[in-house]
This record gives C-alpha cells, structure tokens and sequence, in this order.
C-alpha cells in the first residue's frame, strides 16, 4: 500500500514537471547545445583564421580579476552592514534595511546611469569641483575604468549579503557569544571562533553569488568600462555583433557557461545553516539598542555609509534628469536654464531628424508588454515547477539543478542562443515579438521557483487532506485552500519576475529590433551618444525606471511573510 502511494505521488511530480521541463528543453537547453555545435561546426571553420589566444584570456582573466575584487569589497562592506540590521535596533531600521536591499532589484543600466550621473564627466562630482576649482576638464576619470565598475558592482551587490547573511545572524542565540565572553574570550576571539564558524555556510553562499553575479556583468561592464576592459560577456557580445564572428563568440560563451556552471553547483551545495534549537532565537530576542559608545559610533558610521552608497547615486541621478546647465543650453528644442521637466517632456516626441527616430514611449510600452507576457509565463511555470519539487523524491529530485541552472547562465549567452535557433520564421517576427518575453522568463524563473518553494512546503497537508475527503477535486483545493495561502508568496514571485523583465539588457541587446527597443537598450543608445539632449532622456529614462523597480522593491518587502528572506 505505502508502495502503490509512493508511486502515485511520483507519476503527479513527474506530470508537474512535464511542462517546465519542456519549455527548458526547448528555449534553454536546445540554445546552449546550438552554441557548443556552432564553435565546431565545419561551415564557420573560417572563422578560426583571425582567433588569437589572447581573445579568450584577456577577458576571462579580467573577469575573474574584477569579480574577485568586487566580491571582497562587498563583503568589506556588506558583512558589518549584516551586523547593524541583525543585531541593532535604532529607529528607521525597517525603512533603512528596506532601502539597502533596492539595489539588487534595480536594472544594470539604472546602476550605470546613476554613476554615471554621480562621477561621470557630467556628473555631479566632476560639475562641483569643476566649479569650485575653476577647472575647464573634469577633475575625476572614475567612469571608464576599473574603478566606476568596482563600484558599482558593490553598489549593486552588496544587499545579497544583508540579506543572506544578515538573516543568518539574525538568527543566532546571542547567549553563545556571551557564553563565550563569561569564559574569558575577546570580543575578537567571540567573533572568530563563535560567530563566524555559524555563519561559515551564510557567508560563502552569499560570496559566490556576488562572485557569479559579478563574473556575468554586462550592462555595468559595457556603460561603465571601456574596450579594453571587457569581460566575457561584453566580448561575446562584441564578437558576435560587432566582428560577426560567431565561433568565437560561442567559444567565449562555452568558457563563461563552464566557470558559471561550477560556481552554480558550488552555491547551491552551500546549504542553509541548520543548527540546533540550542542556537537559534527569534528577532524580538537578538535585537537591542546599541551599546556603549563603541557600538554607537560603530552603528552610527555604519548607517551613514549605507544612506550614502544608496542616496548619492540614486539621488544624482533624478536630479541631474531634473537640471540643464549652462553647457547644455542652445540644444536643439532650447532647453531652459536650471530646473527643467524637458528630458520627461522629450520622451513624447519623435524629433524629425534626430538620430533615434523610434519615440522612446516606444521602448516604455515594449517593455510593459514584455514584462507583463514574462510574468505570466515565468509564474505558470515557476508554480507547477515548485510544487513538483516540493512533491519529488528519489529520480526526480535529481532534476532540481537542471531546472535551477539558468540562475547561473548568462543573459548575453542565452541571447547569443536565440540568435543562433530562432532567427527564422516565425519566431523572428517582427509583427509578433515572443523572444524576448519568453528570455526574461527563462531569466526570471529561478527566482518565482526560490519564492513559491518554501511557502508550498510550508502548506498545512491537514486542510488539504480534509478538503480532499470533503469531495473537492484537486483544482478546487487548490483554489480554496493553496491559493490564499500561496497568495503573498506568489505576489512577490510575480513582483521579482516584473521588474527581472522591465529591466534586462543583455539577451534584450541582442534580440530586440532597432525599431522596437526595451528600456533598457534604448537607455543605452541615448547615454552612448553625444548631445546633452540624449544624455537627458536617457537619465529621465533611468529615472522612471527606477521609480517602478523601487515601487516594486517596497511591495515585496510588504507583502513578504516573515523568515522569507532568501534569493
């Protein structure tokens, strides 16, 4: 009998992975297969003539140099800021810890753009000292260097180890480090050899995702760097749309595929922390006021630091779409002195003559439509794939990291994939655009699966069973019982694959068409041209970008149930 219900429940797990794995196999697999047959394909052997080895290790080098770097200073930074919202209470604390975790909801490009409001060569920075110093060239060199990317990139990731970690510690018995202090050991040693060694697993997941998410930089790399400081992804990229050398181009992305790969297989084998309930303890029990006058500098330092990574870029950025200087006057459309709503204003009007003569309210409605179609599938899927994983044992539990891979694999390399499979009829349309929607989903259905995962663990199986014995059918259980209970979870589900959408740029670089651009492509394109016309839309752009990403970062921590705090 326990054999026969053994089985049933495994052929229900394998109907709700039918599905999900169909559409991986179709519009993920099938693409990275393609990719590893164009780089040995005897009709693109041409293309090997003009390969040096250096095109391989130059950006593969850069990109484990600077994603090496951006890691360590993340945690630099993130690891005491895991600390203050773990372990203090101060007021604003929620609205502060709200506030550090935007930027990892926010589109690469508004990243780019928001340095690039701050330190660029129209930035605010550069303006101020220009000013003050009566310089007639920008002082600071930030922006097409290393260090503008740095510093993005921990603008950027720093809210994965305030979250990863921050909850990790937040659970912690704090009775263990007094224990600790009572038998004579430092503050130092307490740290060390307690505190640390608990947040071991915490800390490394949180590591190599800042590590992955650094290595497949894109958007940052391209808007902030310049061509002799490209990674992987910009280089392939650069082969396969500049050179049109697609062997190359699959070989870099085979390489990037392979280092993804592992770091993938690496962070998901870093379990959660599990600890006895001995060192375990609920928020209401960790949190205190800062003590002493150490804590209290410490904690003070702390949040000044955050409110200043956070604001100073952000806020140059929707000022700087908000002001017109001296320089920019005389532009086309005569743009007035001081305060302005023109760049907003622009964004309605196709200018006879000018360069981008797609409107960019365009751009806006492409990626409403995409985001919304993105969802939609993104949450179909991401449902049945969450319950067959909560439902799957033996065999078909080993498909989990197949169906969490895309986590890993790059946007540009499963653009470059598209390119290769689909660039045909009917799928390159441009009447009936399905690529790009059906990419975001494909990118965003790892996180709809890590929302929906522990709340479909977590249903009671006693209201289910009594529901099921009552005559309900299996839909109106679901209805009646698992959807109001899923309803939260799966509003921040759907909430994270919106914004994924609204705000990708790298298989969006290569599958939307000059005529219908995304946000973000078209962000780009006027950023990348001279005028101070263009550089103004494309903050106003950014600007409106950022405002629906922090509207939808702020729902989700609403809407979010306590203890769900993982990526």
């Amino acid at each position: 009998m326990l054999t026969r219900g053994k089985t049933k429940r495994n052929l229900k797990a394998g109907l709700l992975w039918l599905l999900p794995l169909a559409f991986l196999a179709f519009f993920f697999y099938q693409p990275l297969v393609a990719i590893f047959r164009l780089v040995f394909s005897p009709q693109f052997a041409s293309g090997w003539d003009r390969f040096d080895l250096t095109q391989l290790t130059r950006p593969l080098l850069f990109s484990l140099y600077q994603a090496g770097l951006s890691t360590l200073l993340t945690l630099a930074l993130g690891l005491p800021a895991a600390w203050l919202f773990a372990r203090i209470d101060f007021p604003g604390r929620k609205f502060l810890r709200t506030l550090a975790l935007l930027p990892f909801i926010l589109p690469t490009v508004v990243v780019a753009a928001a340095f690039n409001a701050l330190i660029g060569p129209r930035g605010w920075l550069n303006l101020g000292l220009m000013q003050l110093l009566g310089l007639a060239q920008p002082p600071i060199h930030l922006v097409g260097g290393l260090g503008a990317i740095i510093l993005a990139h921990v603008f950027y990731n720093t809210s994965i180890v305030i979250r990863m970690v921050g909850t990790a510690w937040g659970h912690l018995n704090p009775r263990l480090e007094e224990a600790s202090r009572m038998l004579g050991a430092s503050p130092w040693e307490t740290l060390r050899r307690v505190t640390l060694p608990l947040l071991g697993p915490s800390i490394l997941g949180a590591a190599l995702l800042v590590f992955l998410f650094d290595f497949t930089s894109y958007g940052v790399v391209r808007m902030l760097g310049r061509p002799g400081l490209g990674t992987l992804e910009v280089d392939i990229y650069t082969q396969a749309m500049y050179y049109l050398n697609l062997p190359v181009a699959g070989l870099l992305s085979i390489v990037q595929l392979i280092f993804t790969l592992l770091l993938t297989i690496m962070q998901n084998r870093v379990t959660s922390p599990r600890y006895g309930k001995a060192a375990l303890a609920s928020e209401s029990r960790v949190l205190h006021p800062p003590r002493g006058l150490g804590q209290k500098l410490l904690a003070g330092f702390l949040i000044l630091i955050i409110l200043l990574m956070v604001v100073m870029p952000l806020g140059s950025l929707v000022t700087r779409s908000l002001v017109t200087l001296d320089a920019e006057r005389g532009q086309r459309g005569g743009i007035e002195r001081g305060f302005t709503l023109r760049y907003y204003q622009e964004l309605f009007v196709n200018r006879t003559g000018s360069l981008f003569y797609v409107p960019p309210l365009l751009a806006v409605r492409n990626s409403l439509l995409y985001a919304f179609l993105a969802t939609l599938i993104a949450a179909a899927l991401g449902l049945l794939a969450a319950y067959a994983l909560a439902g799957s044992s033996g065999a078909w539990g080993l498909l989990e990291p197949l169906f969490m891979l895309p986590l890993g694999t790059s946007a540009v390399t499963l653009g470059l994939g598209f390119l290769v499979v689909f660039n045909r009829p009917p799928w390159n349309d441009p009447r009936l655009p399905l690529l790009i929607p059906i990419a975001h989903a494909l990118i965003g259905l790892p996180f709809v699966v890590r929302s929906l995962l522990p709340a479909i663990r977590s249903l009671p199986a006693n209201l289910r069973e009594t529901a099921r014995v009552m005559g309900a059918s299996p839909w109106r259980v679901f209805m009646e019982v698992d959807l109001p209970i899923l309803l939260r979870a799966l509003l921040v589900a759907m909430v994270f694959a919106f914004t994924i959408s609204l705000g990708e740029f790298g298989a969006a670089s290569f599958l939307a068409s000059p005529q219908n651009p995304t946000i973000p492509v078209a962000i780009f394109r006027y950023i990348s041209q001279p005028g101070a016309l263009n550089y103004g839309q494309a903050l106003a752009m950014s600007t409106l970008l950022l405002l629906v990403c922090a509207a939808g970062s702020f729902l989700i921590e609403k809407i979010r149930l306590p203890g769900e705090e993982s990526f």
